[in-house]
């Protein structure tokens, strides 16, 4: 009997109740979301100053006092033993000074490595927010990932991308709204920090291959015809709308896989040209670095975020793996600071000439901070740097942030001291900034409205122009 009893139906017989006020919220949606496309261009609760964002993402956490906060007295005890582990493991901790020197820049007077060669340029500079009080919750790589990525240490939660573009919607409904470029290794986690999570599958992130075709079987095979492969899906639509009739109810699951299908038909016709750099200019192939062994991959992936928003999609995000320095600290961020110096302020430069900055968000980000202190191994001075959660750095432009300095840590970087802000709180300010109220912008799941704070957080004024 009750296999001829729709999921629906079922639920309406659970009476008048809380739940049932949820319910009838949830199928009113599930309802507006069957008469229209799910990624269709939606408008935002509030006026808002970004319409896209470029996350460049620097997976393995970024020394803050190596990058743009910089402790001379870090400097001055470096080598020296380690106060803030005094009586703890026989003082094999010891302070770790950074091995670059410092300057400021720009009209704010942005604090810069001096391995920063071109974002030190005033024309980008200008334009940056350098973010210091931010603090995580994890100290490890795959929980402080999904944290920073999904508002959540467990994984499984949709990605802020996803959150995106369920607020928004995307602009070219030939694309995908939510578009991911990793480095050749995945960031810990892997797909998980960009999951749809519990949003319908439309809003999961898509992510391009690093080599060769970023997305395969873009042409399709000689024997296939356009219009062979058009037939072939109406078919199959037809067949699919059989079958959900029989059912009487809507299968989400089912209608997002037809969805994929007909996106990506029609991207077989639109990416080939946003993908295809040889239509850029010879100067701006050079801008991004992509002549260059040491920039190139990374440049690729910048040149492609900027094409990819300028046509119209929503959410890009950019993983760069290797900052994980806890030995060989001066190579390692040397070399990976290098990797995305030039790219980096192409993007910036790039979006501004072009008049996009204003309402593209770009964010420069770790999972977390580092330690001012290391551990000796074998009694040998190990110059690197531990996890720490309390203090990290990140940049940001464009999209209605205010350029400056936001926050401080202490004289050693190991805690931020002024505008301490949880990373719900940078969730809510990114989503304030796409015109979105974090508030307001849940989904129904497990029994409870959710939402990418997970349980609200505030505004960090601040950083806003």
């Amino acid at each position: 009997m009750f296999d001829k009893i729709s999921r629906r139906e079922a639920l309406y017989g659970l009476g008048a109740s809380l739940g049932s006020v949820a319910l009838s919220s949830l199928l009113s949606s599930e309802a507006k979301a069957a008469s229209e496309s799910p990624l269709a261009p939606k408008s935002p609760g509030q006026p808002g100053r970004a319409k896209n964002v470029i996350m460049l993402f620097m997976e393995g956490g970024p020394g803050q006092m190596d990058t743009f906060d910089p402790k001379p007295e870090l400097r001055r005890l470096h080598k020296s033993e380690s106060k803030l582990s005094a009586g703890q493991e026989k003082g094999f901790k010891f302070f770790v000074g950074s091995p670059f020197g410092f300057r400021k820049v720009g009209d704010a007077g942005i604090e810069m490595c001096d391995q920063w060669k071109y974002l030190a340029d005033p024309f980008i500079a200008n334009e940056f927010c350098n973010f210091r009080g931010c603090q995580a919750e994890s100290l490890n790589h795959p929980e402080a990932l999904f944290h920073m990525n999904t508002g959540s240490r467990l994984g499984g939660d949709p990605a802020v991308g996803a959150w995106a573009t369920y607020g928004l919607g995307t602009e070219n409904q030939n694309l995908p709204g939510y578009v991911v470029m990793t480095e050749l290794a995945l960031p810990q986690g892997g797909p998980t920090n960009w999951s749809n999570g519990f949003l319908p599958p439309h809003y999961q992130g898509t992510r391009l291959r690093p080599e060769g075709s970023p997305i395969l079987d873009l042409v399709p095979p000689q024997y296939k015809s356009r219009a062979h492969q058009r037939r072939a899906l109406d078919e199959l639509s037809r067949m699919n709308a059989n079958y959900q009739s029989s059912l009487g109810i809507e299968d989400q699951k089912l209608n997002a896989r037809m969805d994929s299908y007909e996106l990506a038909f029609r991207m077989q016709t639109e990416v080939p040209d946003v993908i295809d750099l040889s239509q850029e200019t010879a100067s701006t192939i050079d801008m991004y670095g992509l002549n260059d062994a040491e920039t190139s991959t990374f440049g690729r992936q910048c040149l492609m975020a900027r094409r990819l928003v300028e046509s119209g999609v929503r959410f890009v995000q950019i993983f760069s793996g290797g900052w994980d320095s806890h030995d060989y600290l001066e190579r390692g961020h040397s070399s990976r600071i290098k990797s995305v110096d030039k790219p980096m302020a192409a993007l910036i430069r790039d979006l501004k000439l072009r008049g996009m900055l204003e309402d593209t968000l770009v964010i420069w980000t770790g999972e977390f901070g580092r330690t001012p202190d290391n551990n000796k191994r074998g009694g040998v001075y190990s110059l690197g740097r531990g996890h720490n959660n309390q203090a990290m750095t990140m940049m940001l432009a464009g999209g209605g942030v205010k350029p400056g300095i936001v926050g401080a840590t202490d004289e050693l970087g190991s805690t931020a001291v002024e505008c301490v802000h949880p990373i719900r709180d940078l969730h809510v300010t990114l989503l304030h900034l796409l015109g979105l109220d974090d508030n307001k912008l849940t989904y129904f799941h497990a029994g409870r409205f959710k939402q990418l704070s997970q349980f609200g957080g505030e505004i960090i004024p601040e950083m806003l122009a």
